[in-house]
């Protein structure tokens, strides 16, 4: 219900939808009495349109990080951001180049138009919905992106659409310094340090400072990656130099290095200022995910001077999981052995 003050109530005045997507309720002299929304929100409705260098944001609990949704001239994207720091996670560009001028929530999905009124591209919901889009939203939780209609059955509303569908690809699904499993669980980077033993915490041994380069070093991880994009990067060069750019910068906490599945591709390094968005992946993608730690977490061996880190708890639960469902599956058939042996014995006497 839509109220206003002054004496003439709802006399002289119109409601218009803003460019921002915004529905207001005006007075003879534009003046704004009601509005529907102020920025920063986490909402796009049904039949509103967002222009170009407009976002929405939404802030998790317990972090100094936020996601945002921002429309862009050459696509629409999913960021995370902390401090100075901006990284996108989701992106989805137009075909042939084509620029975005604003978006508009239809019935059906979201639509994508030029500086022409024409629609030029459209997200559409998926599955059998026979319901309309009533809004868009951005989650505070999870940061993923949904369209949503409301089901009558349930009496709720449901996603016709999430732009992020596995749990890993979202970036803040573990803790900092954790890293999701291909089980979609959550598992710790554990060290084993000289002076403190094995970390209890996802950020144990970490949280010593990034600036004393004699005092610190980088921890190879195979088969991590993650879903943090736009990272700073440097093409064609070694992995020794991209170790020694994060080394050299205080605000780096990470790097990935890149060489492709064949090794032939462009040799590239990321640097991130948080460890989050690490997800495990299948071996022989050619990703190597390093992180910043206090030296003597690492050791040297042999003449090639190669680092070995010494524990890392990747895939930890995968491995558990897999331990477990063996182990019983060998403790049934020894049991149901035993008892046909009784029973064979039974009928013999």
């Amino acid at each position: 219900m839509i109220e206003s003050d002054g004496e003439q109530g709802l006399q002289d005045k119109r409601l218009q939808i803003l460019k921002t997507g915004n529905l207001v309720l005006v007075d003879a002299l534009n003046r704004i009495k009601w509005q529907s929304f102020n920025f920063p929100t986490d909402v796009m409705l049904w039949g509103q349109r967002l222009n170009v260098a407009t976002r929405l944001t939404s802030f998790p609990t317990n972090s100094t990080a936020f996601y945002s949704f921002e429309i862009q001239h050459n696509k629409i994207a999913l960021y995370l951001s902390s401090g100075k720091w901006n990284y996108s996670y989701w992106e989805f560009q137009p075909t042939k180049n084509r620029n975005i001028t604003f978006i508009e929530l239809g019935s059906k999905g979201l639509e994508i138009f030029n500086d022409k009124y024409k629609k030029i591209a459209q997200i559409l919901s998926f599955g059998m919905q026979f319901q309309p889009l009533r809004f868009l939203a951005l989650g505070n939780k999870t940061g993923n992106m949904g369209l949503y209609f409301y089901s009558p059955e349930k009496r709720s509303f449901e996603a016709a659409f999430q732009a992020l569908n596995t749990t890993c690809d979202l970036p803040l699904a573990c803790r900092p310094y954790g890293i999701c499993t291909l089980s979609n669980a959550c598992s710790c980077i554990r060290l084993l340090t000289a002076k403190k033993g094995v970390g209890s915490d996802c950020n144990g041994g970490f949280s010593e400072g990034f600036c004393d380069r004699e005092q610190q070093e980088m921890l190879e991880l195979s088969g991590v990656s993650s879903v943090l994009r736009t990272a700073p990067k440097r093409v064609n060069v070694s992995k020794e130099v991209c170790e020694d750019l994060c080394l050299q910068d205080c605000k780096c906490a990470a790097a990935l290095y890149s060489t492709g599945e064949d090794g032939t591709s462009f040799r590239e390094c990321f640097t991130y200022g948080l460890v989050s968005g690490v997800k495990q992946v299948e071996r022989g993608t050619g990703l190597t995910y390093m992180v910043k730690v206090p030296k003597g977490t690492q050791i040297s061996h042999g003449k090639s001077n190669v680092k070995k880190w010494v524990l890392v708890m990747v895939g930890v639960i995968d491995g558990f999981i897999i331990l477990l469902v063996f182990g019983g599956l060998g403790y049934y058939l020894v049991q149901r052995r035993r008892r046909r042996n009784v029973l064979a014995s039974d009928n013999n006497t």
